[in-house]
């Protein structure tokens, strides 16, 4: 008898474990070691320790792809120091994680009972509790999906129920090896008109702007895609922002990093991982108020803030020096009742909405009377841009945190007193009067019909003329599209009246194609001329490949090309201004590298990351720079990086991704071991040279001509043994000391040596290294790099080699590697 009650207990043990594999019955327990699998394989929960954490958590976590991804976590701030950890389900419904002392240490929340509650992983991710006799799989009592961590899955809402108070948020982990509560949240603030604020502690770290019925204003990339839907709710019951993914077969998520940065993944298959898909902070003008009341933020501007049209800075001492906090104040006041109007902007990111007013159904034309009767209204727009606009939203007290928008910005119409709006009505007023007058002169006389448009045919090829037109050859071919590019052509005279004719004192530098000239336009406007000289090594081959390649590349981390002159046998580039000239000006300099503390220098290492992922994928054609190195990449007014140098680039056509060449240009230090000895390059060769910049920017060191008494290796091979016997942080700038994050310095040197290793197939990818830099994923161990402890280089930097003879004339190695 006694054995068979054993083997009844066994089998209704078997019995329970395996009717829903799901679910947990108020009768039983999930105790560390045990784990629950939603019904489709997608998520799994049990206990668990994040990174080299020795404590125990209870979470959930992707199964079927990225498995160990964790998702949520319920004891966030109470680990467990053992694995004595028990979940079960209690009456009337609430699940417990007791510890070895069977003490509480975490429990759901909830205000009704149930009869037979149970438990649920659903494949979405979701745990939830529930009437186990329920049909309504619908009616939850409770659900993690409420209370959700740094991430934001599919089917998710974000954001606040006013009928139950609760608010749906997100909160990043302190680090990858600390779920707890960190210092960043992200929340729907429901001050004024709802807006999205992500906050560091108290303090508002970046703003998405009102949602205009297609996108949150501050965010114009946010589109319809085929990888997932969104749609936002706001009624008097809740409001809310959720996705759902197109196809099943594709996974993304939404992340909160501990280091306070909003971004998407999408995971591509077990090779490559997930994929950083984009970042809701984008560059420099996302940083909130960062050019305070009444100023404007353009990113393609140096200096980046400027002050609204009628308005000047408070402090201009203070904003000459690049601080901008104070922002602007009105130049006239305004007169409430005495002709104040308003002026539009367009194309803008909506200012902070906190103190604002909003109606649903009024017009634009509503609108606008509305605010001036209110002598507190400083602006007003529409609330919802769809089918031409409806709706009004005014604001009151000043305006704060506003951006240009290269697209999908707004319109927003600011207030003005009378005497400011003057001039602006009257330039109108002319323009109204010659439209008026031009179709009137047209019907009353042929003649002045026939000369206007001769007249017309004469500033189009006058404008022609002003444009050159360069036909894709040599190296840098757009064999994909076989198009001509058309630059901006300056004559002679301009550039040289720009350049002080070329005097010595607008000489910023020299390089392989020729000096560099600093000029001024007429306009005002500052820029950069790169003069090709007779001796120069490089010829007029470069000079059109530079051209070629840059010409139609736009964004934020690559220099901008105004222009071009040929002229008197002459081929100059004319570039944007860059007034802190080039990186290597800095981190080699014992005096200027103490300008750039840890986060300016990570910010770097980022930017160029960046700028290399859109060379390599993201731009229109594939470009492989070739010549990647610290004195060719320039620094802004706010010192954000740009790529410049695009002479010896090469553009890839197609699905091509490599070469080979028995030309091998480039500089020695930054050139890998596949392209120095054997001419074969690829993205993977432009990966290299990045990993050498980066360990040379947090070292302070050239890989060139680096010397440490107790060894003969170069930079490279210095900073893999430092990394082999966990001592990386010997590596990094005296000048950092202060300033640096301890897990950011390693894990960025860790990165570097990913991207210096001997095998190309061994690198990552640049998608994959701004993945790495921007997320606490686990990072494989690097292998040995390549030209670790090189020697007797040549002393010029750099050089060009013609025929096959450059392995063995040029180059002498003490470690080449397997070949």
């Amino acid at each position: 008898m006694e054995a068979f009650n054993i083997f009844l207990f066994f089998s209704t043990l078997f019995l329970i474990k395996s009717a829903a594999t799901d679910t947990i019955a108020a009768n039983q327990t999930l105790r560390d070691g045990d784990t629950i699998v939603s019904a489709g394989g997608s998520f799994e929960m049990g206990f668990f320790s994040p990174g080299s954490s020795q404590n125990r958590y209870f979470g959930i976590w992707y199964k079927s792809i990225a498995s160990g991804t964790v998702v949520w976590v319920a004891n966030r701030a109470i680990p467990l120091t053992d694995t004595s950890g028990v979940l079960k389900v209690v009456s009337p419904g609430i699940l417990v994680l007791l510890n070895s002392s069977n003490c509480v240490i975490w429990s759901s929340n909830t205000t009704r009972s149930l009869s037979s509650p149970v438990a649920q992983l659903l494949d979405t991710g979701n745990l939830v509790v529930r009437d186990e006799s329920d049909s309504d799989q619908e009616n939850f009592l409770w659900q993690s999906f409420d209370y959700q961590g740094d991430t934001f899955l599919p089917g998710m809402k974000f954001g606040k129920d006013f009928r139950t108070g609760l608010d749906r948020y997100w909160s990043s982990w302190k680090s990858v090896d600390d779920p707890s509560p960190g210092d960043y949240t992200n929340r729907i603030d429901t001050n004024g008109y709802p807006q999205i604020f992500l906050r560091r502690g108290s303090v508002i770290q970046f703003r998405t702007g009102p949602w205009n019925g297609l996108r949150f204003s501050g965010l114009p990339s946010l589109l319809q895609n085929p990888i997932y839907t969104f749609q936002y709710v706001f009624n008097q019951d809740e409001v809310y922002y959720q996705y759902e993914l197109v196809n099943s077969s594709v996974v993304s998520r939404m992340e909160l990093s501990s280091g306070g940065i909003i971004q998407r993944f999408t995971w591509i298959n077990r090779t490559q991982g997930w994929v950083l898909y984009m970042t809701a902070q984008m560059d420099t003008c996302d940083r909130y108020a960062l050019c305070g009341p009444y100023g404007s933020c353009n990113i393609d501007n140096s200096p980046a803030c400027g002050c609204l049209k009628g308005f000047e800075p408070k402090a201009p001492g203070e904003w000459n020096v690049a601080d901008w906090s104070d922002g602007c104040v009105r130049r006239t006041p305004l007169e409430c009742g005495n002709g104040d109007g308003f002026l539009q902007y367009t194309g803008v990111k909506l200012p902070d909405t906190q103190y604002s007013w909003f109606n649903t159904s009024m017009n634009l034309m509503e609108c606008k009377k509305m605010c001036l009767k209110n002598c507190s209204c400083n602006a007003y727009t529409s609330l919802d841009v769809r089918g031409g606009g409806s709706g009004c939203l005014l604001w009151f007290g000043d305006l704060i945190d506003i951006r240009q928008c290269s697209a999908n910005g707004q319109d927003l119409y600011v207030r003005m007193a009378a005497s400011e709006l003057e001039e602006y009505r009257s330039s109108s007023e002319k323009r109204r009067a010659i439209l008026i007058a031009i179709p009137i002169s047209l019907l009353g006389m042929l003649f002045l019909s026939l000369f206007l448009l001769f007249h017309l045919s004469k500033k189009r090829k006058s404008k022609r003329e002003g444009m050159i037109t360069l036909n894709p050859e040599k190296e840098c071919t757009d064999e994909k599209n076989g198009q001509d590019i058309e630059l901006p052509l300056f004559d002679f005279p301009t550039i040289a009246k720009a350049t002080n004719y070329f005097s010595v004192n607008n000489k910023l530098g020299e390089g392989g194609f020729g000096p560099v000239y600093k000029g001024m336009l007429e306009k005002g406007q500052q820029i950069a001329v790169k003069r090709l000289s007779k001796s120069s090594k490089q010829g007029l081959d470069e000079f059109k490949n530079e051209v070629l390649c840059i010409a139609k590349l736009q964004h934020r981390n690559l220099v901008k090309l105004l222009g071009c002159c040929i002229e008197e046998e002459e081929q100059m580039l004319i570039y944007e201004y860059l007034p802190n000239k080039s990186l290597d000006s800095f981190i080699f300099d014992e005096k200027r590298s103490k300008f750039l503390d840890w986060p300016k220098r990570h910010d770097i290492i980022n930017g160029i990351a960046r700028g290399l992922l859109y060379l390599h994928q993201d731009s229109r054609l594939r470009i492989i720079h070739r010549d990647l190195k610290a004195s060719n990449i320039l620094l802004d007014y706010d010192m954000n990086p740009k790529i410049s140098d695009f002479g010896l680039a090469r553009i890839f056509g197609g699905n091509e991704t490599s070469a080979n060449t028995t030309r091998v240009v480039g500089t020695y230090g930054y050139m890998s071991p596949e392209y120095a000895i054997d001419g074969l390059f690829s993205i993977k060769s432009d990966v290299f040279s990045f990993g050498v910049l980066v360990l040379e920017i947090i070292s302070g060191n050239k890989n060139r001509g680096f010397y440490h008494g107790d060894h003969s290796l170069n930079l490279l091979g210095h900073a893999w043994s430092l990394h082999k016997e966990g001592k990386s942080l010997e590596l990094i700038d005296m000048s950092l000391v202060e300033s640096f994050n301890l897990s950011e310095v390693v894990r960025s040197i860790h990165i570097g040596l990913l991207c210096v290793q001997q095998s190309p197939e061994d690198r990552p990818t640049m998608s994959m290294v701004v993945l790495m830099l921007c997320s606490d994923m686990s990072l494989p161990q690097p292998k040995q790099p390549g030209f670790f402890s090189e020697r007797n280089f040549l002393k010029s930097d750099s050089f060009s080699t013609k025929g096959e003879s450059h392995s063995a004339n040029l180059l002498t190695l003490s470690y080449l590697g397997p070949r």
